[in-house]
């Protein structure tokens, strides 16, 4: 494991100590996360 995944994953875990319902998602921020990450966009519009 390289530095950068290394401090990463420390955030993570400093994060969710913090606020453990951080990274939960309802069903359609899922869907549109995972769209997201697949190379698709969210359109502004459509935040908040």
């Amino acid at each position: 494991m390289n530095f950068l995944n290394l401090a990463m994953e420390l955030v993570k875990r400093l994060v969710l100590a913090w606020d453990p319902d951080f990274t939960k998602l309802t069903s359609d921020e899922r869907i549109r996360l995972e769209t997201a990450e697949c190379g698709e966009y969210i359109d502004a519009e459509k935040i908040n």
